[in-house]
């Protein structure tokens, strides 16, 4: 509510008036102290929840570890002692690497965390377990490694699916003061509230900088009294639109975070770039974001192939017996050899024979030139839901992805990757326009972002932008986290046709 020094008292916040000076103005929101509180109540009791789901899964993996490792003989020593200690460890080392403040962190940057925090975790617990004399091997440790970064994985993918849940019944969520009323400012409030990201705009600040008309929240005041707006409004999160401040509007707002701990975020225009590759760096007293232009070097090349050549080695031994189902149902119920060759363009536009289980009629090629009419894609792109090529077979086969297990044998060879852009046809490249074959400069993927983001779904421009963004962003830990996210999407069977 604003209120006046007069017996005007009009409900709801509203835009201060330019003939009024600032400091007859308070505003004043009576429920703000208790929706606050109760926000604050509700992530605390989030995080502990997270914790004790953290120690339950180290401590699990520690005894299944010890059971794959020792059966029913283990070890003599005081275990108790060691998992006691492995409890304290999981949860101080986890706080100590802000994994109980999820919602500052993009989904890869808590995983990259996650791998470290589970890391130096059970380095810790194999000491002690040495310290108290408890008989230990290095088969136990890495499983329980193994065991523990799954488990983690596993509990925090269904927080996160939790957390969303509560953001769409409008729990759990920031009360934001956006700063600015400008173009940007009024889209981010749009994205805020449209896109259920956590954060719930209540109000924009008015700065100096040449103003619009809000439509979707009001204007609570001006710049210069955004500490009182925080305290009258019950905001948790200022979120400033970077084009609508001065370097004088940005002392209110660190003054603002210094007193009064309110979250501050800052945007900047560096569309589909990950934070692991802006770095904050002070040039003569003033702040400016490096990104670092990501191209592979020779020792992250050799870490990313052998990492496709470990991975894919262990899928081909593992799954042979798959293979072998698989490829006597093809055989047993249509005509035609097992498998599907087909010339793909791979990086540096080399071409390659990429390998797929037979997923359609024998003579499907010669079939298409009667369904280009009926194509459902975009661009170069042929997408076909109800394509009559498909066998019965064929049909259960891609709709789990299990046709592209035979590409496991590229990544081998070294024509294909595990995580990268999806293989080209040669005439969907000679369609390509300038920018797009940049999508080249890296191998193929087995999965990617385009898999976990849609998959058949996607449109031609999705597929390249998805591409791109990959390859400005890679990291290894990038494609363990593609990796991991793939299986629940492929189980899930959700846009592949």
């Amino acid at each position: 509510m604003v209120r006046r020094s007069g017996a005007d008292q009009p409900e709801g916040p509203e835009t201060l008036p330019q003939d009024e000076p600032a400091e007859r103005v308070i505003v004043l929101d009576e429920a703000a102290p208790g929706r606050a509180a109760r926000r604050r109540s509700q992530h605390r009791l989030l995080y502990s929840r997270m914790a004790f789901t953290d120690v339950l899964g180290m401590l699990a993996a520690l005894l299944l570890a010890l059971q794959i490792r020792f059966g029913l003989h283990w070890p003599a020593g005081d275990f108790v002692l060691v998992l006691g200690a492995a409890a304290v460890v999981t949860l101080a080392v986890y706080h100590g690497f802000g994994l109980y403040q999820t919602h500052q962190f993009s989904t890869l940057e808590e995983f990259r965390r996650m791998i470290t925090a589970v890391t130096l975790a059970t380095t810790a617990v194999a000491m002690l377990s040495f310290w108290s004399q408890v008989s230990y091997s290095r088969l136990w440790v890495v499983c329980s490694w193994i065991l523990a970064l799954v488990f983690a994985t596993v509990s925090r993918r269904l927080w996160h699916r939790q957390i969303r849940h509560s953001w769409n019944e409008g729990k759990l969520t920031f009360d934001t003061l956006i700063v600015g009323t400008n173009d940007e400012a009024q889209h981010l409030a749009k994205l805020l509230g449209s896109n259920r990201l956590g954060f719930r705009p209540i109000g924009f600040v008015s700065t100096g900088s040449p103003n619009g008309t809000p439509s979707s929240a009001p204007v609570v005041g001006p710049i210069d009294r955004l500490r009182g707006l925080v305290h009258g409004t019950g905001a948790r999160c200022v979120f400033v639109a970077a084009s609508a401040v001065t370097t004088a509007d940005m002392k209110h707002v660190l003054k603002a975070r210094r007193l009064d701990g309110v979250e501050i975020r800052v945007t900047a225009n560096l569309p589909q770039t990950l934070a692991t590759q802006v770095a904050i760096q002070s040039v003569g007293g003033l702040m400016a974001l490096t990104v670092n232009a990501l191209r592979l070097t020779r020792t992250q090349a050799i870490a990313k192939r052998a990492f496709d050549v470990a991975l894919s080695t262990i899928g081909l031994l593992v799954l042979a017996p798959v293979f072998l189902v698989i490829a006597s149902a093809i055989k047993l119920t249509s005509p035609g050899p097992v498998f599907f060759r087909q010339q793909r363009v791979g990086l540096q536009r080399r071409p390659f024979t990429l390998l797929k289980f037979r997923t359609m009629v024998a003579d499907a090629e010669l079939l298409l030139a009667d369904l280009l009419t009926r194509n459902e894609a975009d661009g170069p792109l042929f997408k076909l839901r109800h394509d009559p090529r498909i066998t019965r077979v064929g049909r259960w086969l891609r709709r789990y992805s299990l046709d592209e297990l035979p590409q496991l044998w590229n990544v081998l060879c070294g024509e294909m990757s595990l995580v990268g852009p999806r293989p080209p046809l040669p005439s969907e490249v000679a369609a390509y326009e300038d920018w797009q074959l940049d999508r080249l400069e890296v191998r193929p993927g087995l999965t990617g972002l385009w898999q976990v983001s849609g998959r058949s779904d996607l449109s031609f421009d999705e597929y390249v932008r998805l591409d791109l963004f990959y390859i400005e962003n890679w990291s290894l830990a990038y494609d363990l986290f593609m990796v991991i996210k793939t299986i629940p999407m492929l189980l899930k069977a959700k846009g592949a046709y």
